[in-house]
């Protein structure tokens, strides 16, 4: 019944996925990467809040000083003054915000990685639709977005309210303090405070990624009919590489033809492997393998040989090493000179034929 009103019930496949990846849609927690973003402040305010709070007690004392509350007011005056507070507070400041463009984009990269969507970046009319934008807003899903929102919020607030609650007598001690002393209690309550926060963040991100991975693949979700369709569709590609397949055996299998006749001898395993050999005298120095071939093409070697009446020998030792060392239109290496020499004396039913007498002979000058 599912398949026949078109319901999405299948899981996405590979291309599915692949090709949302590259519209941009994947799936992101925003609340995983506010919990990053507000970690990396919270480090960052830690290291370089001294240095902070240092720059900007000396731009405070220069600002009211008598030398620039008692200067006359001109574009001059003003622009040497705000060149002298940018000199102080511009390495403070420029390190915090270098903490912090790295830690929003690495809050990103630890939920999808490195992504390039072109197809995200490009103009969409569609999105100027008025009707589409209502429906949207108005869609089960951001209705259901906006109650998590509000149970995040409701979350975080009771979180901070406790702390708040805890440490009141602390917070009431405050007016009796010196400065120094306040601002020191102050931050160690803001420290402790946001370290309960940063830990409720951190569970509701975590929450909050699963669900958006459960949401993304119910989303790419796909009908019987449409994983069929990318099936046939995949089946044709498939199809169009076996083509090329057997059009490339097609052509092996044609020089197969041409070459294997020419060979004196072809050594098999006896089965799995066949290798052609020939040898010229004064032409090659060593026997040549003109073709070689495993399985199916070892079987197309034998049957050509048998054909031609191309004389075939069972050496497994020795058609294992010439085929997994020796190239096609190479010579064989000299470890095989006496087993080779030996298989053409046998070819020629002869202790020493006029083939093995001759390259024994080339190979020993």
């Amino acid at each position: 019944m599912a398949e026949q009103l078109g319901e999405k019930t299948e899981d996405p496949t590979s291309k599915k996925i692949s090709d949302a990846r590259e519209r941009g849609q994947i799936a992101k927690s925003a609340d995983l990467a506010a919990f990053v973003v507000m970690a990396g402040a919270t480090v960052g305010a830690l290291m370089l809040g001294g240095m902070i709070f240092r720059e900007m007690t000396l731009v405070t004392r220069f600002v009211l000083s008598p030398e620039v509350m008692g200067s006359d007011l001109s574009a001059g005056r003003v622009l040497a003054d705000l060149q002298g507070v940018g000199e102080r507070l511009g390495l403070s400041v420029g390190l915090f915000m270098l903490i912090m463009a790295f830690v929003g984009a690495l809050g990103q990269v630890t939920q999808v990685g490195f992504v390039y969507a072109p197809k995200a970046i490009g103009f969409k009319p569609e999105k100027l639709d008025p009707i589409k934008g209502f429906a949207r807003l108005f869609s089960k899903k951001s209705a259901v977005k906006a109650v998590l929102d509000i149970g995040k919020l409701i979350v975080l607030g009771t979180i901070a309210a406790a702390v708040m609650h805890n440490r009141w007598d602390v917070l009431m001690s405050m007016g009796v303090l010196g400065l120094m002393e306040g601002l020191a209690l102050a931050v160690r309550l803001m420290i402790e405070l946001s370290s309960w926060v940063l830990l409720a963040m951190l569970f509701l991100g975590m929450v909050d990624l699963i669900y958006q991975r459960w949401q993304n693949k119910d989303d790419l979700k796909m009908t019987k009919q449409e994983v069929k369709e990318e099936r046939k569709s995949s089946d044709g590609d498939m199809e169009m590489k076996q083509r090329r397949l057997r059009m490339a055996r097609e052509i092996a299998l044609q020089r197969l033809g041409s070459d294997v006749p020419q060979a004196d001898v072809v050594v098999t395993n006896p089965t799995h492997y066949a290798v052609a050999l020939k040898y010229e005298q004064g032409a090659m120095h060593a026997p040549r393998v003109i073709a070689k071939g495993a399985d199916y093409l070892a079987l197309r070697i034998r049957q050509i040989a048998t054909t031609s009446g191309v004389p075939i020998v069972e050496r497994p030792p020795l058609a294992r090493a010439l085929y997994a060392n020796v190239p096609v239109g190479a010579e064989i290496h000299t470890d095989d000179y006496e087993a080779v020499a030996e298989v053409l004396a046998y070819v020629y039913k002869l202790d020493r034929s006029t083939k093995a007498q001759e390259f024994m002979a080339g190979a020993s000058s």
